[in-house]
């Protein structure tokens, strides 16, 4: 799943929790930090010019974020810096699986390819979780959870007030959910 899906889908998550804006963004954060080994994407751009033939990208993503241990740091992570730790860090782990489950559904490429995950590493590097039905980031499914995630963050804006945006701006969040209000009521 693309992240953008990955972070709509923890925000509706964590939003329709009974927590503050802080362990919100916290549970939302879990439900995206897998996502951290896509950083050889940003390696691989400079990689030619480097000289280095390796693709970075193809070799670590689903590999180094996506697994149980980094799934149990950020719980501690989340422990350590949430008000309502236990069910921040409950949510948190819950999202962060939640991520995983996406991508085993749908992160197909486009000619078929299947991403598996290594959901034990670097403990066991050997086994690794896929499924030959994954279906491809542009495929309907994908489309339809990301918009059933934009619906409930428009929700959300409506009836809790908060919208993913008061993670960066509570400022341009207010702004963005008097919006929300005032296209809703007509």
């Amino acid at each position: 799943m693309h992240l953008a899906t990955h972070l709509l889908v923890s925000w509706a998550v964590a939003g329709a929790a009974p927590l503050g804006r802080r362990d919100r963004a916290l549970a939302t954060l879990a439900g995206i930090v897998p996502d951290v080994d896509a950083a050889g994407l940003l390696v691989d751009l400079v990689r030619p010019a480097a000289g280095d033939p390796h693709h970075w990208y193809l070799a670590w993503h689903h590999v180094l974020a996506h697994n149980l241990t980094t799934a149990i740091a950020a719980g501690v992570i989340v422990v350590l810096l949430a008000r309502r730790r236990w069910l921040t860090a409950g949510l948190a782990f819950l999202l962060f699986h939640v991520h995983l489950l996406g991508d085993l559904l749908g992160s197909g490429g486009p000619a078929g390819g299947v991403w598996t995950i290594r959901y034990l590493y670097p403990l066991v590097r050997s086994l690794e979780i896929g499924w030959d039905g994954q279906w491809a980031l542009n495929a309907w499914p994908n489309v339809a959870i990301t918009a059933a995630a934009i619906a409930m963050t428009v929700y959300l804006g409506a009836t809790r007030g908060h919208t993913p945006i008061e993670m960066v701006s509570q400022r341009t969040d207010r702004t963005i959910v008097a919006v929300i209000k005032r296209r809703i009521k007509r």
